[in-house]
């Protein structure tokens, strides 16, 4: 746990773009995430509207979620966004 500060101090942070909140709010407002995950809603925005290819997560809850990714894949695609490919840290390096 003490490691994952470590492993991303060095990441450039990401702006909040004006485009984020409503993808976040659309999102919750499809029903894919409960509304006490707006966070994590905001988190797959933000992903979304940089154009990241990945979005690296240990969160299986809301986020690295295989019954929920063609939902928010294809809401991410409703408002002009690629969707990034979610998942943990150990299924991008194949452990």
């Amino acid at each position: 746990m003490r490691e994952r500060p470590k492993a991303i101090q060095d990441l450039p942070l990401l702006d909040i773009l004006p485009e984020t909140g409503p993808l976040a709010a659309g999102l919750l407002n499809a029903g894919i995430l409960p509304r006490k995950a707006a966070a994590d809603a905001a988190h797959i925005a933000l992903a979304a509207v940089h154009g990241m290819d990945f979005l690296i997560t240990w969160n299986c809850v809301h986020i690295a979620n295989a019954v929920i990714a063609k939902a928010v894949a294809r809401v991410c695609e409703e408002h002009g966004f690629d969707c990034p490919v979610i998942c943990t840290p150990e299924e991008l390096l194949g452990e």
